[in-house]
């Protein structure tokens, strides 16, 4: 049997990156999965393919996981067409602006909160309303960053977005515990996607970003999903309130020669 044949599965920003690999890991492992997207119609396109190759249920959506009425319309109606929701993966976010606090305008600090931080309440809260009416476990999965505990300078609306990410999961899975529904966190460090575009696109740019990882590179994004699926899964039935960092050893290397 496999890992999570019979669950059904909404990841958020599934067009790209992390989120594409964790829909396409999903579906190999027999659940029914939902693609979605803000802005990469195609690129969501060209992930649903993947992802129907294993025969599963599929759907592609767009999704603003930033407007509240949106996640809860779009979560309804996917809960009525697919009979309901087993996993959450809050993988939807936006970079850091790269801008000192002091020139930060409102609106950047706000619109990476917004989706970052309030995307993963709204999607988490639904999803707990949902499963408790059922009297029925589930499984939420936030991908938050090394940045949840590692701060860079001209990023305050991202480290802010992803700290809170990490106390809003430790919060949430000792409400939820009793009714069976874990919740968790992965924090990845420096993987190969998008996000990292200056790194995918100039090999003297990876190197140079490699040689703080003590395992000499990046990671890629199926590396991630191979995580999720175990935290999707029955296996992880004991497990909630933690975070799994992901970064060849980056974390507790950045403090070296201090």
């Amino acid at each position: 049997m496999k890992k999570l044949e019979n669950k059904t599965a909404l990841v958020t920003g599934s067009d790209s990156g992390i989120g594409r690999a964790i829909a396409i890991e999903f579906a190999r492992n027999g659940a029914n999965v939902i693609v979605c997207y803000y802005s990469d119609k195609e690129g969501a396109e060209e992930a649903l393919k993947e992802v129907s190759q294993f025969g599963t249920k599929t759907k592609v959506i767009r999704l603003d996981v930033s407007d509240e009425k949106d996640v809860e319309k779009k979560m309804e109606q996917l809960i009525t067409e697919f009979s309901g929701l087993d996993i959450l993966v809050n993988n939807s976010g936006v970079n850091g602006s790269g801008i000192p606090v002091d020139e930060m305008e409102t609106e950047v600090f706000d619109k990476t909160i917004k989706t970052n931080l309030y995307g993963t309440f709204f999607c988490s809260r639904k999803f707990v309303q949902h499963r408790k009416s059922l009297k029925k476990p589930g499984k939420i999965i936030n991908i938050s960053s090394i940045h949840e505990e590692v701060n860079a300078p001209g990023n305050a609306d991202y480290n802010a977005s992803k700290a809170g990410i990490r106390n809003f999961m430790r919060t949430l899975a000792l409400e939820v515990a009793a009714h069976g529904i874990n919740v968790n966190n992965i924090a990845p460090g420096m993987i190969l996607t998008p996000m990292n575009q200056k790194a995918v696109d100039d090999p003297k740019a990876l190197k140079k970003a490699e040689k703080n990882i003590p395992m000499g590179r990046a990671g890629r994004p199926e590396e991630i999903a191979w995580l999720a699926v175990f935290l999707a899964s029955e296996e992880a039935d004991y497990v909630t309130g933690s975070t799994y960092e992901m970064d060849g050893g980056l974390m507790i290397n950045l403090g070296q020669g201090a």
